[in-house]
């Protein structure tokens, strides 16, 4: 599994020859819905077992959760279930705000 800090995601998001990744945000719905990076699909952490169909295996995914933790856990997971690029975002939302985007609600 990779890791990437915000800033890194925002280059890649913002260029127009690359790919987009799959963006997944882990968090609790609450936590999503206070903030979020456009464009995300959610999936809190526990549901992700059951709607891991939702996600195509050959895909570049980067997961996304509040600091780091929750989604390094799911990345380790997707990992073990056959996923081949899988990148958690390090620091989450919050380094986000920190690192690309103050504007972002901190919570």
């Amino acid at each position: 599994m990779e890791q990437m800090r915000p800033k890194q995601l925002a280059e890649w998001l913002s260029d127009s020859t690359r790919e987009k990744p799959v963006l997944l945000d882990v968090r609790q719905p609450w936590e999503f819905a206070l903030c979020n990076l456009p464009g995300s699909l959610h999936i809190p952490m526990h549901m992700v077992p059951l709607r891991s169909n939702e996600l195509k295996r050959d895909d570049k995914i980067v997961v996304i959760c509040h600091h780091g933790h929750r989604s390094n856990q799911v990345a380790r997971y997707l990992e073990q279930q056959g996923f081949s690029s899988i990148i958690n975002l390090a620091g989450g939302v919050a380094a986000w705000s920190d690192e690309v985007d103050p504007n972002l609600p901190r919570y």
